[in-house]
């Protein structure tokens, strides 16, 4: 069973690879794969990212099949279905890491910034639940100094919006607290570059 740090150990190796392009992901056959993990799972991490496409955690840090617990929505937001989600998969599966995975340049981040700017525009209901979602998180951000700074602006606001996403993911759920306090459980942000390829841990870091 991994430590929390042995799977972001783990995890920052996937990333490595991956930069490098010299994945090992294929290197065992997939129809063995599936078979061995037919009847059950142990994933080591629990990776909350965003749903856009070109961001998907299994290749990003170079895993198989049955390696990762990815949950995806947009703008890696944590609402009851995501902290259940996790939840379930620490507890059933006593996995110790949970990575909250933003990334540059987030649709999400962007929308919600441009609601903030021009209100009143229309939008469905359910895509306003995302940007009341990620609202309190960057709000602030436009009363500072970075506001006519559109690239500060954004990139400080994706990494607010891990930072709240974490702490909710920490304080939001009896279960996952407890998980903490006694089982080793950790919740880590961590930022992907579309442009680069590489994922920056900076939030929650396990020793």
């Amino acid at each position: 069973m991994n430590t929390a740090k042995e799977a972001l150990d783990r995890l920052r190796e996937g990333n490595l690879r991956f930069v490098a392009d010299k994945s090992n992901a294929g290197d065992a056959s997939l129809a063995t794969r599936r078979r061995e993990i037919a009847d059950g799972q142990q994933p080591f991490a629990i990776i909350l990212g965003c749903s856009d496409s070109r961001v998907p955690a299994e290749m990003v840090f170079d895993q198989g099949l049955g390696d990762l617990f990815v949950i995806r929505v947009a703008g890696n937001i944590v609402a009851p279905s995501q902290v259940g989600s996790v939840e379930f998969a620490a507890e059933r599966y006593n996995t110790k890491l949970v990575v909250v995975l933003g990334h540059s340049q987030c649709g999400a981040i962007l929308a919600t910034l441009e609601a903030l700017k021009s209100p009143g525009e229309g939008t469905s209901r359910n895509l306003q639940s995302i940007v009341d979602r990620i609202r309190p998180s960057v709000e602030t951000l436009l009363d500072s100094g970075i506001r006519h700074d559109h690239d500060a602006l954004v990139h400080q606001s994706v990494r607010a919006n891990i930072r709240a996403s974490c702490n909710h993911l920490r304080h939001g759920s009896e279960l996952l607290e407890k998980l903490i306090q006694n089982h080793g459980l950790r919740v880590v942000g961590a930022e992907y570059s579309l442009e680069t390829g590489a994922v920056e841990f900076f939030d929650g870091i396990p020793e």
